[in-house]
């Protein structure tokens, strides 16, 4: 994990200036990437710090224990969680610029406690299984299944992620909404993900580790975020992206949430989402494998486009990885941290 910090001095002057009030953003590592919020930049001379996190129980842990951040990036499963624990405050409304323009689909879930609204959806994209064309034909990918194959045991990976991880295996075991999963769903998903594990060569981390997996052969077949079609693509690699398995894929959502005790200035916090909801942002987070929320920049990118950064159109049930009970995602991520460790 890396922290970023702009030290600012004033070495032509005998007084010590004060510090202009900086922004920090907890994130996910590779949002960092300065064309994802060019607005930010153009208006403040300079991009704001940014904190990463391996996943977003770290990131709650952090949180919960005295790390101070402005913003943080969640995805929508997690919302509950940081909503009930009083770590937010709710955005105002009237101070997104684009808040009109965002898909209706994604801002008319219930990521909001009452009538304040406390996560604004910004990226999403697809989970589904990626794969070398060379070494794996495209009926081994055709179930998911395929990750329970002997075949392949040792050259396959899962995300260090408990959602992603769950989302696979309810699909896996016929659940296309976790939302209202039974007990026995959850056990069965769980079972499964057992099952798979003396399978994996690893857990990856994050797409840059998934990208060199794949590039150095020692994994064939993977559970990975469509970021890593145009990001293997561009490498040259041959690589496919199966949303079409006969159990489906998933759907994710993710968005920035305001934190009550923050350092850095409000205002900022507000420039900052939005310039990642601007169209300016649209193209750069396309071409990086993330859907953008803001439904009317999205709609000028083309099919074409959104096909090739694994986003496009499919023909499979989908499993939305919206909002869950606090209680069954806490179980998950207890019984996630047991199967890693081979019980």
């Amino acid at each position: 994990m890396t922290l970023r910090t702009l030290l600012m001095s004033g070495a032509a002057t005998l007084i010590a200036l004060p510090a202009a009030a900086q922004l920090t953003v907890f994130d996910y590592a590779g949002f960092e990437n300065p064309a994802f919020h060019t607005a930010y930049t153009e208006t403040h001379g300079e991009g704001p710090d940014f904190a990463f996190f391996g996943d977003e129980e770290e990131a709650f842990q952090k949180l919960s224990s005295g790390f101070r951040a402005d913003v943080t990036h969640i995805c929508a499963g997690s919302v509950p969680k940081f909503v009930e624990s009083g770590l937010l405050e709710p955005w105002d409304l009237s101070r997104i610029d684009a808040w009109d323009d965002l898909s209706r689909d994604l801002t008319g879930q219930d990521v909001a406690s009452g009538d304040d609204v406390y996560f604004v959806p910004v990226d999403y994209g697809s989970t589904a299984i990626a794969y070398d064309t060379e070494n794996v034909p495209e009926e081994d990918v055709a179930t998911l299944d395929v990750f329970t194959n002997p075949k392949y045991q040792g050259r396959m990976t899962l995300p260090d992620n408990v959602d992603d991880a769950y989302a696979l295996a309810y699909l896996a075991t016929g659940t296309t909404d976790w939302s209202n999963a039974t007990d026995a769903q959850f056990e069965a998903a769980s079972d499964w993900l057992r099952q798979v594990h003396p399978n994996l060569r690893t857990y990856w981390t994050d797409p840059a580790e998934l990208s060199q997996l794949l590039a150095s052969g020692e994994v064939l077949i993977a559970w990975a975020w469509n970021e890593t079609l145009p990001t293997m693509v561009q490498e040259g690699f041959p690589i496919g992206f199966q949303r079409e398995a006969a159990e489906g894929s998933s759907l994710w959502l993710c968005g920035y949430v305001n934190m009550k005790e923050a350092d850095g200035e409000e205002d900022r916090a507000y420039d900052y989402l939005n310039a990642m909801l601007d169209p300016s942002s649209t193209e750069a987070l396309l071409d990086a494998g993330y859907g953008q929320s803001n439904q009317a920049a999205m709609e000028g990118q083309g099919e074409e486009a959104l096909t090739a950064s694994g986003l496009g159109p499919i023909d499979a049930p989908v499993l939305a990885q919206l909002p869950m009970d606090g209680a069954l995602r806490q179980r998950q991520a207890e019984t996630f941290e047991r199967i890693k460790a081979g019980f």
